[in-house]
């Protein structure tokens, strides 16, 4: 039985595309690869029985992940949307059709999770030393002034010329939230083009989405990690063209004033959000279940239970000694 562990799916997969290739079962072989992008490591493992044509096409799905690294990366100066960042509050910004539909997304996850999901939320992820770092403590006059800044209403999309513009200064978009879930997506779909018809792509462990089932499989078996004890798991699923997402506070946090402060920050109010542990989602795609994780974690176990649709499954584990993590039904 294969079984991999949920936030350590990325380490477990890597392997380079050129040599990756190597005998699972008579007449199989298996191709693996990864590939850093967006300051993660996106990985790959694909069974099927043509070596060369598996291999292709786990490098070609490497290379999309490359690809929407060069659009979506904060961490690439020359990205479309760093240069969105740059000038975006002084004009508008023509960007691609692909760029413009996805900025159009996020602004409908925000509407739709009362502004717990927010791109603009850059300028607090710095300000708590979030941003390439472990965090620490700011001071409340910091907070408030990049809330200032924080806003899903400060983007000014124009479809017909194509354009993004922010109604201030200081605005920033911020991928973290939804970027590798749209880039496991199209790397699957690139996989699927090419006649892959097993594989599982991750992006940074926390979002992976399972194409049909590895060998002797009804599916791909993934544990998901219990909060409390991150070397013991909590659950264990079976993905079958299906995705998973995982936000947990245990992912990213610091001490502070005798609390655990975590990454994952509630835009409405500046601070982290209290009150759960962690929230794993299964949905049919995984933008979507990355995008929904934090504001389901945000917002809570009744407000989830109450909006969620009814093809997403939710994990959810609060930080309630009398609750201790269960499925959301």
């Amino acid at each position: 039985m294969l079984t991999l562990l949920f936030a350590g799916i990325a380490l477990a997969l890597a392997a380079n595309a050129s040599d990756g290739a190597t005998a699972e079962a008579p007449g199989l072989v298996r191709a693996e690869g990864s590939a850093d992008a967006m300051g993660t490591a996106f990985s790959v493992v694909a069974y099927g029985t043509d070596r060369a044509r598996l291999q292709s096409a786990v490098a070609e799905a490497l290379d999309e992940a490359r690809r929407l690294d060069e659009m979506l990366s904060n961490y690439r100066a020359e990205s479309e949307l760093s240069e969105v960042n740059r000038f975006a509050a002084e004009r508008p910004v023509h960007v691609s059709p692909e760029f413009f539909r996805l900025l159009s997304d996020c602004v409908n996850y925000s509407r739709a999770s009362e502004g717990t999901f927010d791109i603009t939320v850059g300028p607090l992820m710095k300000v708590w030393g979030f941003y390439k770092g472990t965090g620490h403590m700011p001071h409340r006059a910091e907070v408030r002034g990049a809330l200032d800044h924080v806003g899903y209403r400060n983007i000014i999309l124009d479809s017909q010329a194509g354009t993004v513009r922010f109604a201030r200064n200081g605005v920033e978009l911020d991928p973290g939230g939804i970027g590798k879930g749209y880039a496991v997506d199209r790397m699957a779909e690139l996989l699927k083009q090419d006649g892959v018809t097993a594989a599982l792509v991750s992006g940074g462990g926390s979002s992976i989405y399972a194409i049909g089932a590895p060998p002797n499989e009804s599916g791909w078996k993934i544990a998901i990690k219990d909060p409390r004890d991150p070397a013991k798991s909590a659950a264990q699923v079976t993905l079958r063209d299906q995705s998973l997402s995982t936000s947990g506070s245990y992912e990213k946090f610091f001490w502070a004033e005798g609390r655990i402060w975590s990454h994952i920050m509630d835009p409405r109010t500046g601070y982290p959000s209290e009150g759960t542990l962690s929230v794993s989602l299964i949905t049919p795609r995984t933008i979507d279940s990355e995008a929904w994780a934090k504001p389901y974690y945000i917002l809570g176990r009744d407000w989830t239970a109450k909006h969620k649709p009814r093809d997403f499954r939710v994990f959810y584990c609060e930080d309630k000694p009398a609750n201790p993590c269960a499925w959301i039904q």
